[in-house]
């Protein structure tokens, strides 16, 4: 057997998740992959690495001190890519991430510098769509990569959680919603609204949990984008649904309240979203394990 690095940080997300499913997904490879692993590292060194139980798993001895190896050892290899920068070819390696607008203008910004930083010959570019054509891209192999919502049907792919991503509703100060603490659709639906345009993925959604109450949702003005959603509900248009993330970044620029909405629909995630991870070539398969280990950072902010 063959020992790789890959391994041994699939065997630290295992103990630091103390769950094998959750540390299957923190290095974004299947159940079944990071078992057949696993089991592939006990019987190299004749040991048993892992105790199962009801709520997870916990690290023999054995484990506990193949842990601390790891470690040195993944550490040894950081240290060890980043003395051989000075000396690599000039090659660059390039990325296409397909993501919508909340992923793009809420979290990448906020990521990616890191990862562009440690990895300097790497290239990343960005392309905004809609979720249901960035799962279209994925299914006839147009993407490889995308960040969609949790909302839509991702037919065959394989998906992972990337984020949290629910919305809000945001509206003037004197509106007569301003005082609520928590909503629901239904109550929002006799307001005058301010939306993205009509092709968008998030305005379309909402619709759609509209119609199911046997509403339509009445539109006073369409802007392409959330800044501009605020500045509109700030002068006092109308009301607004944007993600939550959107509204905490704007709340500083513009005047207006931020109130929950109740419902699993308005309670959405973030996914990240490939045809088979395990398929994915090296670039992506290390680019996607560093979006998905950053979902405890992602919380903070």
């Amino acid at each position: 057997m063959r020992l790789d690095f890959f391994d041994l940080q699939l065997f630290i997300n295992i103990l630091s998740t103390g769950s094998l499913t959750k540390g299957a997904e923190r290095s974004a490879i299947s159940l079944q992959a990071a078992s057949e692993r696993i089991k592939k590292l006990e019987q190299h060194f004749e040991v048993s690495l892992f105790t199962r139980h009801a709520t997870g798993v916990k690290a023999t001895l054995a484990g506990q001190t193949f842990a601390e190896h790891a470690q040195h050892l993944l550490q040894q290899q950081q240290q060890l890519q980043q003395a051989m920068l000075p000396f690599a070819h000039s090659a660059t390696s390039n990325i296409i991430l397909w993501c919508n607008s909340s992923a793009q203008s809420e979290y990448l910004p906020h990521l990616l510098p890191q990862y562009l930083m440690e990895n300097p010959k790497l290239h990343i570019e960005l392309k905004e769509a809609e979720t249901n054509d960035i799962i279209q891209a994925l299914s006839t192999g147009t993407a490889q990569l995308g960040l969609i919502s949790g909302f839509f049907d991702a037919g065959q792919l394989e998906t992972q959680e990337f984020a949290e991503d629910p919305l809000v509703l945001i509206c003037p100060s004197q509106h007569p919603l301003a005082t609520a603490a928590q909503l629901e659709l239904g109550e929002l639906l006799q307001h005058p609204f301010v939306g993205l345009m009509q092709y968008h993925s998030l305005q379309q959604s909402i619709e759609a949990q509209a119609k199911r109450l046997g509403c339509d949702i009445h539109y006073r003005l369409r802007v392409p984008n959330f800044a501009a959603i605020a500045q509109v509900v700030a002068n006092g248009v109308g009301i607004a649904i944007i993600p939550k993330r959107a509204a905490l970044r704007l709340k500083a620029q513009y005047d207006f309240q931020q109130i929950e909405l109740l419902g699993k629909w308005a309670n959405r995630k973030l996914l990240l979203a490939a045809r088979c991870f395990d398929q994915l070539p090296a670039d992506y398969q290390r680019f996607s394990q560093f979006l998905l280990n950053q979902h405890d950072q992602l919380i903070g902010h």
